[in-house]
């Protein structure tokens, strides 16, 4: 399978870069990764997607990698990240689109169909199910929920000590977050993650004795790399719109999604302990299919890349692209 190109688009007032595969005028898959990741993070689909026919497009999204971090946080919000998707179907003539994402590239995806129907042919969330707006604003009910208890979503919130946590070490970050970031293997492992004393984040995670048989040293040192490079603040400031992202999804263009849906998930992603994924069926309204992998964790596309393709290619052979 041939390797991806790489080139930088202008889009909706900010610079992507954007990996490439397969064949212009073929149906357009676009692939929207998570936190903390880049579109390296879609290595192993891309090139299965462009062998089976497609046009795929990856961009590290705003604020990530080689592609523009605007300084203002509201810069992040949702209406900012699906038209950044959009203007990549602009950019390559391109009506319609598959959206595919992971963690909260899922929420990009989810939400494509909701703010630009028009624009979206099909679309899967890998991680993070789609769940309708909430009733109060997601910190308000994640303060409820978790009291005085630590919840690393509300620590994101304030600009600054996340930032200078996880960019004291980048190695030991992504080592922590990549290879270590599954549900706590015990009773002890759960309160340490809720635990409301003085530690950051990091420092609730498990220290893996070795990387995950899914990621080698070198591909360990892209990510290092480039979050040496960029920092943090730009990808924390996604979470950071979380209240924005509530408030404008209160008017979306289309209230339900209608297009083909796919979600795919681990049985081992503590994502999955506070995102439930029985609620789809009430945002959900056209043809929908839940695969759960048994034993998989968060980091699903490279972790279980054989079952991730597999299920993508399947769901892909039956969406009518006119």
């Amino acid at each position: 399978m041939s390797a991806p190109t790489e080139r930088l688009v202008d889009v909706n007032g900010v610079r992507l870069r954007v990996l490439e595969a397969g064949d212009r005028g073929a149906p357009v898959v676009v692939l929207t990764h998570g936190f903390p990741e880049l579109a390296y993070s879609w290595r192993r689909q891309i090139p299965a997607l462009a062998e089976a026919g497609y046009h795929v497009l990856a961009p590290d999204q705003r604020g990530y990698g080689g592609s523009s971090r605007p300084d203002a946080v509201e810069a992040y919000d949702i209406a900012a990240l699906t038209g950044d998707v959009a203007g990549l179907l602009d950019d390559v003539g391109a009506e319609r689109a598959a959206v595919i994402g992971h963690d909260f590239g899922a929420v990009v995806a989810w939400n494509m169909p909701l703010l630009h129907p028009g624009r979206v042919a099909a679309v899967a969330g890998l991680s993070v199910p789609a769940v309708p707006r909430p009733l109060t604003p997601p910190t308000v009910a994640f303060r409820r929920i978790f009291g005085d208890h630590f919840f690393y979503i509300l620590y994101f919130q304030q600009s600054g000590p996340a930032d200078a946590e996880l960019g004291r070490d980048p190695a030991r970050t992504m080592r922590l977050l990549l290879g270590g970031m599954r549900a706590p293997a015990d009773d002890a492992a759960a309160a340490r993650m809720l635990d409301a004393g003085p530690a950051g984040f990091l420092d609730r995670l498990a220290e893996p004795e070795q990387l995950p048989d899914w990621l080698s040293i070198d591909e360990l040192d892209h990510y290092v790399r480039e979050f040496s490079r960029t920092g943090f603040t730009a990808a924390l400031n996604w979470y950071r719109n979380f209240d924005r992202n509530w408030h404008i999804m209160a008017a979306p263009v289309a209230e339900t999604i209608s297009a083909p849906a796919l979600f795919i998930g681990g049985t081992d992603d503590p994502t999955l302990s506070f995102t439930r994924v029985n609620r789809a069926g009430e945002v959900v309204k056209g043809p929908y299919r839940q695969v759960l992998v048994d034993g998989a964790g968060h980091w699903l596309q490279q972790e279980r890349a054989d079952a991730v393709n597999t299920e993508l290619l399947t769901f892909l052979s039956g969406v009518d692209w006119r």
